[in-house]
């Protein structure tokens, strides 16, 4: 006769066993260690955390660690980040030996060493661009990476792409503006337009945030625009947030290619959710732009959609093609370091005062669907019984990517 459940008579005839998986301790309420380095990449001017999030943090009974000079080019001095309880230090290993480590670009494998076995990192990954040993090494030590590009909010938006790309397309009409002007030997023409001249003309290709901030830029100085993309949906919600009858159309060759050749501003800004976007503008509509018009590829992250587009960077921004100078640089926000930190401030300390109150990394993860959307590596002493779907899904896919790249 069999008594209690069972599974123990079963067991004996069959030889299956469940195996057991460890339960997950909560640590709600753990005071959390969080890192803030000094961006070592080239022409890289943001921080994370500014002083008056740091003094937040540190009022909810958090420690901070900033490196020296960690704010420098953002306008943040040393003594800024010490008055707001934080401690400075001076040198990397130090700073990286916290719970949570927070960075605009992604570290280097130096850096990666320099970590504490399971801590935490908020950064940009970049995963297109790294090549396996970085995540092997990111396994290794156990780290559990959140990728700041493809992390959600509540609502299934984008914060940090979304930020960036606010201050990206307010941003590049400024820099259009320059290299028009005659003191950067361009046309000599004024961004917009003034009582009895023609405005200038701006051609936007794509429709998401980027565009629709440039296009508010280019329409408050008066300029004329037209915009660009194949998502008849983002044409429609472009014009209904702009609140005015501006010209768009789909990618169309020679509706677009009519447009190049009239315009003064080209603003490539076609995203793709996977791999690169698009090439739409080819070599011959760039040849047959006007000379001195200007090209600003703000997709140049992602490959480009221009098909002369080459990347460039902060020091040497622009070069000339076909008469047609070109600004490609990959991160624009660095270029305007102090808003972009204010803005990456605003999104990370909520969620680090979540983390907190939780009791780390792991119970973010547990909790919040959202925050699982940029995690790709994981804790060893997560089993796969306590990882949710999604979390093991995207973990595969990096996987699978990897091997077939690498």
């Amino acid at each position: 006769m069999i008594t209690g459940s069972g599974f123990s008579e079963i067991a004996k005839e069959t030889g299956v066993f469940t195996q057991e998986s460890v339960a997950r301790v909560k640590k709600k309420g753990s005071q959390v260690l969080i890192g803030i380095p000094r961006e070592v990449a080239d022409q890289e001017k943001r921080v994370v955390l500014t002083p008056e999030a740091v003094s937040l943090l540190v009022q909810n009974g958090q420690r901070v660690k900033v490196e020296t000079n960690a704010g420098k080019l953002a306008k943040f001095s040393d003594r800024d980040y010490s008055e707001a309880g934080a401690s400075v230090v001076y040198s990397p290993k130090e700073v990286f030996d916290a719970d949570v480590v927070l960075k605009v670009e992604p570290p280097t494998l130096e850096e990666i060493e320099y970590m504490r076995q399971g801590s935490c990192l908020i950064s940009a990954l970049q995963l297109g661009k790294q090549k396996a040993a970085f995540i092997q090494e990111l396994n290794r030590k156990k780290v559990t990476a959140v990728a700041f590009e493809h992390l959600e909010d509540k609502v299934g938006g984008m914060p940090v792409v979304r930020a960036m790309s606010e201050i990206a397309g307010s941003t590049v009409m400024l820099i259009a503006a320059e290299y028009l002007s005659s003191v950067s030997e361009g046309k000599g023409l004024v961004l917009g337009g003034i009582t009895g001249v023609p405005p200038t003309q701006v051609v936007i290709i794509g429709a998401g945030t980027v565009a629709e901030y440039a296009a508010r830029a280019a329409l408050g100085l008066g300029a004329n625009i037209k915009i660009f993309d194949n998502h008849i949906y983002k044409l429609r919600r472009i014009k209904q947030v702009l609140g005015q009858q501006v010209f768009t159309s789909t990618i169309d060759n020679f509706v677009l290619g009519q447009a190049l050749r009239e315009s003064d501003v080209v603003i490539g800004a076609l995203r793709a959710e996977k791999g690169r976007p698009k090439v739409v503008v080819s070599e011959e509509m760039v040849a047959q732009m006007m000379d001195g018009s200007i090209v600003i590829d703000v997709s140049i992250d992602q490959g480009g959609c221009i098909a002369t587009a080459e990347m460039t960077n902060h020091s040497d921004p622009v070069y000339e093609k076909y008469g047609v100078i070109h600004y490609c640089v990959p991160n624009i926000a660095a270029r305007v370091s102090r808003t972009a930190s204010y803005s990456l401030s605003n999104i990370f300390t909520p969620i680090l005062l979540q983390m907190a109150d939780l009791g780390g990394a792991e119970e973010m993860i547990f909790n919040y669907k959202w925050f699982m959307k940029g995690v790709y590596t994981y804790r060893g002493s997560l089993t796969n019984a306590h990882l949710g779907r999604k979390f093991q899904m995207a973990h595969k896919e990096l996987q699978l990517l990897l091997a077939a790249r690498y």
